[in-house]
């Protein structure tokens, strides 16, 4: 049995005069999912959803919440909350009057709003602080708070618009999981807006990929990953190695592309695969590259390099390898085995992958 949509867009556009912001954006989220917008900044993300939020009117197109259009009800009026980069909590109240400010302005009874507030508090971890300061909470508290806010208005679509960007590197990524327990606690409809590809990859169910208005592509964090549908999406999502250059070959999907600094690599080509002659790019993972000490047999794309730098992050270790002939550089990801532990700027080694590890995109796509 199908969820049913708590979000549909249809065909949603946003003109400013003569620039375009969302162009034709269609899309469905499924009821009690995590959905995100990632895209650059600039790309639409954060007008589209102003728009679900009812602070701007699409110049076409229809925008529905539980099956009913939104098109001509305001933001007091739809079924949504929102939370903000900056989080907006007022520092003249107590985290009690600042979660209950929405019930209050509906007019709910007092002792309502109190049992309420205290029930949210407890649901998003944060018990008995209704009588503290918002100055006296931690930045991770506060993020909660701002949730409570809204979820206490018991909010169909809860809208979230970068809200981890004003958090530092730390709290950041213990926010990310955080989030994605609350979302499964109260079983809302989340959408969240990013330009952060980890924020995305590790909270979302569904994820669109925006750029220049359009939405590339929708899928999971894996089917972006590892099958990007054209070459904005294969290079903005995770990192990736980009070579340009012209095929000189093809088999089937496999292609064999001559980099503009002269090097052969061999890789799968995504959709049509690109004519002899043509002018294409491709992709490949760092960690889809394996390092060896001497030269593989029977590997297509191996070939001896220089180590240019060392980039230790423990587990996230990289190593930077340059074409002694070309000068191209290619991030690769350091084994954890302790094979490559005295790597050493200077030092020659192998690097090869599979061609079907590698995407290959036509430069018309890119």
């Amino acid at each position: 049995m199908t969820t049913p949509a708590d979000l549909v867009c249809k065909d949603l556009t946003k003109d400013f005069d003569k620039f375009r912001a969302v162009d034709r954006v269609s899309f469905e989220v499924p009821q009690g999912s995590f959905f995100s917008i990632l895209g650059p900044s600039g790309c639409g993300k954060t007008t589209l959803l102003r728009m679900i939020a009812g602070f701007q009117f699409p110049t076409s197109g229809d925008l529905l919440i539980k099956g009913k259009s939104m098109i001509d009800v305001g933001p007091s009026k739809r079924p949504v909350s929102m939370v903000f980069q900056h989080l907006a909590l007022f520092p003249m109240m107590n985290i009690g009057k600042n979660v209950g400010f929405g019930l209050r302005q509906r007019g709910v009874p007092a002792a309502e709003i109190k049992t309420r507030v205290g029930r949210v508090l407890e649901r998003v971890g944060l018990p008995g602080i209704e009588d503290r300061q918002v100055d006296q909470l931690s930045g991770g508290q506060k993020q909660r708070v701002a949730i409570a806010r809204c979820m206490v208005l018991e909010p169909d679509v809860l809208l979230l618009d970068e809200p981890l960007g004003a958090l530092d590197l730390k709290l950041r990524e213990h926010m990310k999981i955080e989030l994605k327990s609350l979302q499964a606690e109260f079983n809302t409809t989340f959408v969240y807006i990013t330009h952060d590809q980890s924020e995305a990859l590790v909270m979302s169910d569904n994820i669109a990929v925006m750029n220049k208005g359009r939405f590339d592509q929708i899928g999971t964090a894996k089917e972006l990953y590892y099958e990007p549908a054209n070459a904005f999406v294969a290079g903005f999502v995770g990192d990736a190695n980009k070579f340009s250059g012209k095929i000189t070959a093809r088999d089937g999907q496999t292609v064999s592309l001559v980099t503009d600094g002269g090097v052969t690599l061999h890789a799968q080509a995504v959709q049509a695969v690109p004519e002899i002659g043509a002018r294409a790019q491709i992709f490949v993972r760092p960690e889809a590259i394996a390092l060896s000490k001497t030269a593989p047999a029977n590997s297509p794309n191996a070939s001896a390099r220089v180590v240019d730098s060392v980039l230790f992050n423990g587990a996230n270790s990289m190593v930077l390898l340059r074409d002694p002939q070309s000068g191209e550089l290619l991030q690769v990801t350091l084994p954890q085995t302790g094979a490559f532990l005295g790597l050493a700027k200077g030092d020659t080694v192998y690097a090869s992958w599979e061609p079907a590890q590698a995407r290959c995109f036509a430069a018309e796509a890119a």
